[in-house]
């Protein structure tokens, strides 16, 4: 009879001073919480190869406008003005930003490391820079446009001065839409990138508090 008391005052003294398995148990369970969801990391992946697509596809058509631009304006040498923005270079240079920007888009939805996502960024911080002078110059040839439609070469038709001055509306009208959406494209981008490294931030800070 001793011997039993004796045990089970060990048992309470063990219950009372050490910690009960149903307390260990939430500590696991709250451990997880800051764990990457994958469903949530494939859509982001998903997401940014097909932003990275569409700014692909952006700078691949500035491109050919470009190239269409310079043909017009060998053919057509009195009406340079029309096309002011070829002689700037923006068809060819902000189309080249344009497509590394998306082709590494395309790679760190892929394969995000470190390195690639980092250069990403600073391909997309690039190209919101360069579509925002794109669309300052863009804009400029639309209003020399319609100046160079009323000093339009007497020795030209005024019919084909119009046409030169629809056709070239035409041309900037839609490589100012293209513009303006690699801009939303690389700010979005941008923006993924900095919630990234806030999430990752707020976790590497909560983690030091689940482990004590």
């Amino acid at each position: 009879m001793a011997s039993q008391g004796d045990e089970n005052a060990e048992l309470e003294a063990a219950s009372a001073g050490g910690t009960p398995a149903s307390q260990v148990e939430p500590e696991v369970v709250n451990n997880s919480v800051y764990q990457p969801i994958n469903g949530s990391q494939n859509h982001q992946k998903e997401k940014l190869q097909a932003l990275g697509a569409v700014q692909i596809m952006n700078g691949a058509t500035i491109l050919a406008l470009g190239v269409f631009l310079g043909a017009l304006q060998s053919i057509f040498r009195l009406f340079r003005p029309f096309f002011l923005v070829f002689y700037t270079g923006y068809p060819l240079w902000g189309a080249v930003f344009f497509i590394v920007s998306g082709s590494l888009s395309v790679a760190a939805g892929r394969k995000p490391t470190k390195k690639l996502v980092e250069h990403n960024f600073g391909m997309n911080i690039a190209s919101t820079t360069i579509a925002l002078v794109g669309f300052v110059l863009v804009s400029i040839n639309l209003a020399v446009n319609k100046y160079s439609l009323k000093e339009c070469p007497s020795s030209q038709s005024l019919d084909l001065c119009i046409c030169m001055d629809i056709l070239s509306n035409g041309i900037m009208s839609l490589m100012l839409i293209l513009t303006l959406l690699e801009l939303c494209i690389s700010i979005s981008v941008s923006a993924m990138w900095c919630a990234e490294n806030a999430c990752n931030s707020r976790e590497a800070i909560s983690s030091p508090g689940n482990s004590v």
